[in-house]
């Protein structure tokens, strides 16, 4: 066993912290289309060559390799991390994922791609675009008077009808567009005249340039109500039975490039007549369409879903307004009209992933000043503001670098880094505060390699794992990033994207073949399907099973996991016991920017706990212990190491890291005793005794404390006697 003894806290985690800081400039092949909650791929990376590479991990984290004959499986692909690591590594890779989205997406990530035919029909999708649609993202500058200004974004708020006077008002939660800091000053709507007016100081905005009234930054509409100017009656909103919200255009922000030589920070107008009138152009052009590929699928009842139907949403189609529908139906015609197949599908994947920015529920960040895409949060967020990016894009120029966000150009050139990162992958070296980037020679991902006849096997299914049927000892490892119960239901939001894929690619593919990508037999919880924690358990103990016994024997089980509370690692421990694996090791590694929205907004933890599995081999008897002053000397040292790395620990990452040791604990302790065939609720009744057994997290916690582990903010002094106890001594038990 070789991940037990050589991996490396330290390395790793600063490795993995530096990552997560902007995944997508350490591995940009995440950006082939959005997916979430994305592991880093440096763990997996250290993970696979702390098993199969011989010699130290820092110093083998920078050199190239291949493991090739080595079969790689990960039963829950999701965005793919583990395969893409592993197949960068020379592995054969088996992938499995009951969504169809997920599939689609790593199959993207991973297939072999004609970069400059792609380029090109890129090039020619965009001329299409400029030509049908480009003038309906045009503005008169007000500075220099120029026509041909280029729209970065609309900004629009939503207007409610008054049930009383019957009149229409606009909800405005606060009238501050911009906040100063990217840009010279604040940038006010008047909420009299609705003129932009730029002050030095938001708190004491002043009066309106234009009719003289009050400036105000707070607005009328909060909590679900606001008061009608017309009559003064409260209207309550959102109203559903009245159907999807209407905006109202408010902003702009354009691109004057003309004028931009001589200007300081950004460019807002308000919307003139020759805007209003654009905009009802393309309305009267919209409407004037037989759409092909518009979804016309109501948007079901689920635990996120539900959100959107109490604003009145019903149709997917609804989230947009009109010029966007007619920009994404001309631009899907385009593309299926490629008559390269693996173009298509790149160019499909492009429109796809336009979609999180091409729609009325984007909203649009006061002070970044740029466009948030609707899966910002992990849900579906209904502002009152909303941000409607230019469907084109806009180049650079000189700077080669984008003009805003949201855009074809924005898309395409994502996915081009994306796909070259495959042909020539990188990693990002730290030395002396400056990163260097440093090209692996010899390593690559896909299936082949341009210019190489020299394949590798990619198995990817677009099914369950908890039906797989694999060879016994056909497989050398797993890794993988396993489903939590109170996960974010990443069905209900990829259906978003699902519904045009699906119209677009999905005739000559028979993964499309449903509806939605919701399936009752998904390893979450959830409300609306009434899958409940028995069901999780009982499919996260079949895959496991199906793995274990692919597994030769002595092959590592790898897999992240975290949750702010300790019961919902009683199903993880459960479906251990009845694969018959032994946890040989926990290991804390920095795996989010911040509290997953999967821990209920609560605990503030980055750091997963990779617990590391086989069914048959040695595990260190210093990690055998029963106390919860043995359970705390080790985590001591184990926070001691993610200080090195540079990770700022919080009493929620402690948590975690002492409900990974519990977990591993209790697994090591019933597994000699442990009887499958029991109910799901005694299984858990015997996770939660062995854990008393054990002392419980809360003695746990409380030892860390009296000895100098500060774990409301950061640790600053520990102190740990008698170590030498427990905590030293190589030698190993066999299982």
């Amino acid at each position: 066993m070789t991940i037990e003894r050589n991996f490396d806290i330290a390395f790793v985690a600063d490795l993995a912290l530096h990552e997560k800081q902007i995944q997508q400039n350490y591995r940009p092949i995440i950006a082939v289309h959005k997916w979430f909650a994305r592991r880093p791929g440096t763990l997996f990376r250290s993970l696979l060559l702390a098993e199969f590479a011989q010699g130290n991990l820092a110093d083998n984290y920078y050199r190239s390799h291949n493991f090739q004959g080595l079969k790689v499986a990960d039963p829950f692909m999701g965005g793919g991390t583990p395969l893409i690591e592993a197949n960068r590594l020379g592995c054969h890779i088996l992938g499995y994922d009951i969504n169809p989205m997920a599939y689609w997406i790593v199959r993207e990530e991973i297939e072999h791609l004609n970069l400059e035919a792609y380029q090109q029909a890129a090039r020619e999708v965009g001329f299409f675009l400029e030509e049908k649609v480009g003038p309906f993202y045009r503005t008169r500058c007000p500075i220099c008077g120029r026509q041909d200004a280029l729209v970065k974004y609309f900004l629009w708020v939503k207007v409610h009808r008054c049930h009383n006077c019957g009149r229409e008002f606009d909800l405005f939660p606060g009238y501050v567009l911009a906040q100063k800091g990217r840009h010279p000053k604040d940038v006010i709507i008047c909420s009299t005249c609705g003129s932009l007016n730029e002050v030095g100081d938001k708190r004491n905005p002043g009066h309106c340039h234009n009719c003289g009234e009050e400036l105000k930054t707070k607005g009328p509409a909060g909590r679900n109500q606001c008061p009608c100017p017309h009559c003064g009656v409260r209207n309550s909103y959102p109203d559903p039975e009245s159907g999807p919200p209407g905006h109202r255009m408010v902003a702009i922000e354009y691109h004057c490039s003309y004028c931009k030589p001589e200007h300081r920070g950004r460019f807002f107008k308000k919307p003139d007549a020759d805007d209003l009138a654009k905009f009802a152009t393309a309305v009267g052009t919209w409407e004037a369409l037989q759409p092909q590929f518009v979804p016309e699928e109501k948007i079901p009842a689920g635990d996120e879903t539900n959100r959107l139907h109490r604003w009145g949403y019903r149709y997917y189609r609804e989230m947009f307004n009109e010029r966007q529908l007619l920009g994404l139906e001309l631009l899907a015609r385009k593309i299926s009209q490629q008559p390269d197949e693996r173009i298509k599908n790149a160019l499909a994947t492009n429109l796809s992933d336009l979609l999180r920015y091409q729609n009325m529920l984007c909203r649009y960040d006061p002070y970044a000043l740029k466009s948030l895409d609707i899966f910002s949060v992990h849900g579906f967020p209904v502002g009152l503001i909303q941000c409607e990016s230019n469907m084109l894009g806009i180049p650079g120029g000189k700077t080669g670098l984008n003009i805003g966000s949201g855009g074809w150009t924005n898309i395409v050139d994502k996915y081009l880094k994306a796909k070259h990162y495959c042909q020539w992958p990188f990693e990002i070296r730290h030395v002396n505060g400056r990163k260097r980037q440093l090209w692996i020679k010899g390593e690559w991902i896909g299936e082949r390699r341009q210019g190489m006849t020299q394949q590798r096997e990619v198995d990817l299914r677009c099914a369950s794992a908890t039906t797989a049927f694999l060879k016994p000892s056909s497989l050398d490892a797993v890794f993988t990033d396993p489903p939590y119960f109170a996960n974010v239901q990443y069905a209900e939001l990829m259906d978003f994207c699902y519904v045009w894929l699906r119209r677009l690619v999905g005739a000559s593919n028979p993964v499309f073949t449903p509806r939605t990508t919701r399936n009752p037999e998904e390893l979450t919880g959830n409300t609306t399907m009434s899958r409940g924690i028995d069901d999780f358990t009982g499919g996260l103990s079949r895959v496991f099973s199906n793995m274990a016994a692919a597994l030769k024997p002595g092959a590592p089980f790898v897999f992240t996991y975290h949750h702010n509370r300790l019961e919902a690692y009683y199903p993880v421990a459960v479906a251990l016991l009845d694969a018959g694996l032994a946890c040989t090791a926990t290991l804390p590694c920095p795996a989010e920017m911040a509290a997953s929205i999967h821990i209920n907004g609560t605990g503030s933890s980055i750091i997963d706990t990779v617990f590391v599995c086989r069914t048959t081999g040695v595990v260190s008897r210093r990690l055998l212990v029963k106390e919860p002053e043995q359970i705390a000397a080790l985590i001591i040292k184990e926070l001691e190491e993610l200080e090195k790395g540079g990770v700022p620990v919080t009493r929620g990452d402690t948590r975690c890291i002492i409900y990974g040791h519990l977990i591993r604990l209790a697994v090591w302790y019933l597994r000699a005793t442990w009887d499958k065939n029991l109910s799901w609720d005694k299984k858990f009744a015997l996770i939660a005794r062995m854990i008393d057994e054990l002392g419980g997290a809360g003695a746990i916690e409380t030892y860390l404390e009296e000895n100098g582990v500060q774990l409301k903010t950061r640790r600053e002094t520990i102190v740990c006697e008698g170590e030498s106890e427990y905590g030293a001594g190589g030698d190993e038990v066999s299982f």
